[in-house]
């Protein structure tokens, strides 16, 4: 039976403020990455996610960013590598202590928003964020787009990389998400997800929105927490995948 790994990014409200169903998401999730403070997140949010997160088994990750509250971390920002790396250490450091705290470690390391999506295309970036997870932690395994530079740097520096998908998310010819602002970016439909998510594990690919066949890795898949409808999207997606015979699993349980 093949396994796959449905993630999710929680922990990503600030003080009063509180975005998506954490609580429900936890109980359909096998990997949840924790936002760091950056985009989102502050102390008493990350330990209050990290501890229920491991008292139920989900697979706990950090999700750096950028430095950017205002913006959520989707707008790219001019930075360097040196400020990339130690940006990601830092962040990496804070979940991990939460992780301990709560009676467990750290699995994983996935970039939020537009790090992520910096490091997709540009190598000396992607190396940098590698270069971070594994000071840190040799044996963290570093999530990334499927295809991309991220997922490449990683293996250069000898880290265990995870193959990501998403299924909520449209697709260029190139391997590259649709920019959220463009049509076509976002999907919603609970159904209409559950079945492209079951067809891009069997498959290996999906359709871009230019109708090209785009073959994919996939190892896990992204359930966006923050989108209308997440929890709903989450459990159809994940009973699709247990009804076509998939197992879900974090890497590595």
């Amino acid at each position: 039976m093949k396994a796959i790994d449905i993630n999710a990014d929680l922990g990503e409200g600030f003080g009063p403020w509180r975005m998506g169903d954490d609580e429900a998401m936890l109980h359909v999730v096998s990997s949840a990455n924790i936002a760091c403070g950056f985009h989102a997140g502050d102390p008493g949010i990350i330990r209050r996610i990290t501890a229920r997160a491991a008292g139920l088994g989900v697979a706990l990750g950090a999700h750096p960013s950028l430095p950017d509250l205002v913006g959520f971390g989707r707008r790219a920002m001019a930075v360097t590598s040196e400020q990339v790396h130690d940006m990601v250490l830092y962040q990496v450091a804070a979940v991990a202590a939460f992780a301990r705290l709560a009676g467990s470690t750290l699995r994983h390391v996935k970039p939020h928003g537009a790090l992520y999506n910096m490091a997709a295309m540009d190598l000396p970036l992607a190396h940098a964020i590698a270069a971070a997870v594994r000071d840190f932690d040799p044996r963290l395994m570093l999530y990334g787009l499927a295809g991309s530079r991220l997922l490449e740097a990683g293996r250069q520096v000898g880290l265990t990389v995870v193959s990501e998908v998403f299924a909520d998310r449209g697709y260029r010819a190139d391997g590259t998400l649709v920019p959220r602002a463009e049509p076509g970016a976002l999907l919603h439909d609970p159904e209409l997800v559950s079945v492209r998510a079951v067809a891009m594990v069997r498959d290996g690919g999906v359709a871009s929105v230019e109708g090209v066949w785009v073959p994919l890795d996939v190892e896990t898949i992204c359930v966006h927490g923050d989108s209308p409808g997440a929890v709903g999207l989450a459990t159809a997606l994940r009973a699709a995948l247990v009804t076509a015979g998939f197992a879900v699993l974090a890497p590595g349980a």
